[in-house]
Parts: C-alpha cells; structure tokens; sequence
C-alpha cells in the first residue's frame, strides 16, 4: 500500500496512538488512590447507540397495565410481522422478581427476542435497574414544567447524550468514568499492565479515556497492524520515506523534528506496537475459546472480549474495562422489524459471552452493563418512536444480586411525576449512581467514586444490584 501523509494519520489514529486525551499528559492532578485490585475483575459496557426503546423491551404484564400500554401503542404493535403479535400478552414472558412486593402488584415481562436474558434473570444471574438516566439533581415534573430544574445539557441530542452517558458532560469531555475507573486501578497497582486495561471493540470512545490509562484497540480477531514512525534516534535506523512524510508534516505545521509532539507521537507509536506484539504473544500461548458465537459483528465483538478476558494472567491485568457497541436503536421508523433484530442480537451476543465466561473460570469476576444515548417516548409517530431521557438497563454476571428489578418503575402512562411530556421518562437514577455500584463492585473507594463521578455527591444511594 502506498504510504501517504493521510493513511498514515489515518493508521496511527486507529490504532489509540492519539487518543482522546490529546497528545501530551494532562496535567490534572489526581488524589492518593487505594483500589482493592486483589483478585480480578472487569467491567463490558454495552452501549446501544441510537437511544434503545425501554417501553418496547421491559413491557408491562399485569392485565390492566398491558391493556393500557397496548392501547397507545395499538398501531405500532399492529405492524409486528408475526400473525399473534410479539408484543400480545399471551407472547411475552413474563419476569418473576423476587422483590415483586415493591411493585405495587403490577408485573412485567420481555418480549421472546430476550429470552436468554429472560432465563438470565430467572436464574438470578441478571438484574433490570429502572428508569436511569443523565441528572444533575433528582428531578421531577413538577420541578422541569416550571421550569425550576437544573437539566442535563442538550437533552435529546444523540452525540451529546452518548457523552454524557460515558462522561457527565455532553460532547467535547475528556475523561470518561469507566477510563478514571482504570485510573484508579493503575495508580493503586504497580504491576498492574497498563496497556491492556481499558479495551475497545467499537473504536476510540471516550467512556475509556482517563489521566493515566489509556485504551487498547481491540481489532475482531487479533491486534491491528500498525505503520510505525521510524526517526532517529527513537526507533534506530531511518526509513527514508517516513523520515520524509513525517519531516514534511512537522515543517509545514511550523514544528522542529525534534520536539515535544514529535516524541509524543513517536512515544506512543511504540506503546501500541509493544502492545500488537504482547497481545499477539499471549494469543499464541493461551488456549482459544471454544464457546460458540452468533454471527455478526456484535457477536464478534463479544467473542473478541471474551477471548481479550481468557489472556488475562498472560498479559497482567487484575482490573479490565472493556467498550463494546451495538448500533440501530434510533427507531423513528420501522421499529416493528428493527427492534426485533437488534434485541435478537443483543440477547444472544452476552448469552454466549457468559457462557464464555463459565468457560474460562471468569463468571463471578466479570460483570456485563448495558447504557445507551437515552430511552423513547411512549408516543408513536407511527410506526417508530422519538428521543426520550431515562430507560431501563440489564446487568449481568455471576456477582449480580439478580432476579429483581431495582429503582422505581414509573407507570406506562401519561402525566404522572416521572413524565417529561410524551412518556419521556425523567429519570429516578442518575447515570452516577449506576456507575457508583459498578464502582464499588470493581474495587474504588469512595474517594476514587468522587473523582471518576463528580457529580455523586448530589445523589442520595446508589442501587445494590451487585
């Protein structure tokens, strides 16, 4: 391939060189940090980019609920291919909680495209936390309709929300919590591999960006290659072709060859080929995973962190945070066959990961979350639905105190305390306090909490889901 100023800005890009932390150290100062990093453990966010319809994914079951729910969304429901309508309380399945007694007698259910996470949930190996979402404060209708509310920024917006999912602030942050989760590893053990902490399988996301970790690409099925930068003296003997390209890239940004971004790139190229290298050693050392995946790229995706899990003694990790992506929940229109298709895949991908799991030895150690940009409104548009604010998310796992569902549900209604206008769901949980759990699961203290989390402080609790 022939090498040019843009495919060689475009590799190293892929490859973390750059990150979303920018060139050089940030000069934040950080707290004296005290994880408890014995043992292992890692955290998979799961991120359903587009805003995921939770309305259509945890559905009411009780008669009454049902009836109504099935009513506002009559012709939605209608377009379902299936004869007996998916969505028809006789087709759904319903959930058993063991904490039933605090939902006022109403139940739920999930429709048959989630029936591995449905047995997950029976068998007490995966939890629903309701209603959680974006907040600076508790907030109800009341305090949004007049107008005494302080909101999240840019509600609604897809990139905005997606950040501040990742990183209490709308697009543009530096640092995501799951990457100041990684910091905290990092700065409390010194053996741990600073490479291979923080791992993507869905591109350069800020939710894995702290001070000090940096995240790992990984590529579907092995370590990307990378074009190295070769310049004296850092890499030993000049390629004269790089030597050129890169010369000409310095000079006509005003730079001296030898200087501060230079050796920042060059430093970091090395970091990543160090890091290709090692993870394609450990590959080569470690038995392969048998468990079978579904096709597709987030079936892949799931195999790929789940094979990056089985290295883990290999490459010296005792603390992962994994990134993986599933897209096309943006469903203003044909939500009927979308939707299927993406719970579908969704269902079966972690099914086979936790099988994965129980594989390698890793079931109680590994603990899988789902987040997206935001829910949906109970109102239709016909046959899709439109940008929403909280929803209802899964965690699963060995370590998970399953079979319930935490937080408070809000009724599949209109008007009531929890209702922004059109269903939109005002959240009862903050994404911080959902994070504070995983948190504490993954070994912080409650001062490192306060550092990944600035906003926690305006929270009271945090669900015990695991």
């Amino acid at each position: 391939m022939k090498l040019t100023r843009r495919s060689f800005l475009s590799n190293t890009s892929a490859a973390g060189i750059l990150g979303t932390g920018g060139l050089t150290s940030s000069l934040m100062s950080m707290p004296a940090l005290a994880a408890d990093t014995s043992g292992y453990k890692a955290l998979v966010c799961v991120f359903l980019f587009g805003g995921m319809d939770h309305y259509d994914t945890v559905l009411p079951y009780d008669q009454t609920s049902h009836d109504s729910f099935a009513t506002v969304r009559e012709s939605l429901f209608s377009q379902y291919v299936d004869a007996n309508s998916p969505r028809s309380r006789d087709n759904l399945l319903p959930l058993n909680p063991s904490n039933a007694g605090v939902l006022g007698g109403r139940q739920f259910a999930l429709p048959q495209e989630l029936s591995p996470l449905h047995a997950m949930f029976e068998a007490g190996d995966a939890a629903i936390l309701a209603n959680v979402g974006p907040l600076l404060e508790p907030t109800n209708r009341d305090m949004v309709l007049n107008g005494s509310a302080r909101l999240p920024r840019q509600l609604f917006s897809h990139n905005d929300q997606q950040s501040t999912w990742m990183s209490s602030a709308p697009e543009g942050a530096l640092f995501g919590w799951g990457g100041r989760f990684a910091d905290a590893a990092l700065e409390s053990n010194a053996n741990q591999n600073s490479l291979f902490t923080g791992m993507s399988t869905f591109g350069n996301q800020v939710w894995l960006s702290g001070d000090v970790a940096q995240q790992y690409q990984l590529s579907i099925g092995g370590p990307d290659n990378l074009i190295a930068i070769q310049w004296p003296p850092y890499f030993g003997a000049e390629d004269p072709a790089v030597s050129s390209l890169m010369e000409q890239h310095f000079r006509s940004q005003g730079l001296s060859p030898v200087n501060l971004f230079q050796r920042d790139i060059v430093d970091r190229s090395r970091r990543a080929l160090d890091a290709n290298q090692a993870y394609s050693a450990a590959m080569d050392e470690v038995a392969e995973v048998t468990t079978a995946f579904p096709e597709g790229h987030f079936g892949a995706q799931m195999r790929t962190v789940a094979e990056a899990i089985s290295l883990r003694n290999v490459l010296g990790a005792s603390r992962q945070v994994f990134f993986v992506g599933l897209g096309g929940f943006d469903t203003h229109s044909a939500q009927a066959r979308e939707l299927i298709n993406r719970q579908t895949a969704l269902a079966a991908g972690i099914a086979a990961f936790t099988t994965a799991m129980s594989e390698i030895g890793a079931e109680n150690d590994v603990t899988v979350f789902t987040a997206s940009d935001f829910g949906r409104t109970l109102t239709i548009n016909g046959d899709g639905t439109d940008h929403g604010w909280g929803s209802h998310h899964f965690i699963i796992g060995g370590a998970v105190n399953g079979r319930q569902i935490y937080g408070d549900m809000p009724d599949y209604g209109f008007e009531h305390g929890q209702d922004a206008g059109n269903g939109r769901l005002i959240p009862t949980t903050s994404v911080e306090q959902y994070a504070a759990t995983l948190g504490r699961w993954f070994g912080l203290s409650e001062a490192e909490l306060a550092v990944a989390l600035p906003g926690l402080g305006n929270f009271p609790g945090s669900p015990a889901f695991v």
